[in-house]
This record gives C-alpha cells, structure tokens and sequence, in this order.
C-alpha cells in the first residue's frame, strides 16, 4: 500500500513557474513507476508526466515541465516553467505497479488527493 500526498499547488501569472511535490509513503517507493496527472472542470484526466529508469512527457508540457524523483526521500517533484492558462487543472501524483510505462490513469494503482493549479493570463 502507497499513501501520496501532493504539496506546492498555486496561483501563479502566465509564465511563472510552480513546483509541485508528491510525498510517499511505503517501503518500495524505488519500484514504483510515479506519475502526475491532471484534471481540469469537465475534462478527463489526462497524463502530464511519468519517471522511471527514464522520462515522460505529454507533448502539451514538453520541454516546459521537468519530472524528478528522489528515492532516498520518497519524494518526486513536478517542476512546471512557462505556466499557461491552459495549465490550470487539478495535479494528482500517481504510482503504477506496473513493470512497463503506461500513460493512462487506468494502469496507476495509487493516487494521491490533488493538488489545485491556477494560472492566470
């Protein structure tokens, strides 16, 4: 079992930056693939980005947003630069059991409460 909990949610202007933070909890933090995700009112959640052995992105973030993990600390980290309005949206951390990457909510098994994200043009 995982407990998440998401920190560093915001207002910020479009183009500052925000830092999002995702604590766990669990003995195998390291195996877990960890994801973010993000919802915003009357859409779907859809996938932001994910770290394993490597990296991924949504191309909507490519390039602006930077994910990192630290496996001493169970922590991974949502670095978020040249926020846009279209970047508003609730924030979830996620971790996947899974030994193969799948950027959908479905193959994530634990979730944390979300954290809100406002960018304002």
């Amino acid at each position: 079992q995982v407990q998440l909990v998401e920190s560093g949610g915001g207002l910020v202007q479009a183009g500052g930056s925000l830092r999002l933070s995702c604590a766990a909890s669990g003995r195998t933090f390291s195996s877990y693939i960890m994801g973010w995700f993000r919802q915003a009112p009357g859409l779907e959640r859809e996938f932001v980005a994910a770290i394993t052995w490597n990296t991924y992105y949504a191309d909507s973030v490519k390039c602006r947003f930077t994910i990192s993990r630290d496996n001493a600390k169970k922590t991974v980290s949502l670095q978020m630069n040249s926020l846009k309005p279209e970047d508003r949206a609730v924030y979830y951390c996620a971790a996947s059991r899974s030994s193969y990457f799948v950027a959908s909510p479905s193959s994530f098994d634990y979730w944390g409460q979300g954290t809100q994200v406002t960018v304002s043009s």
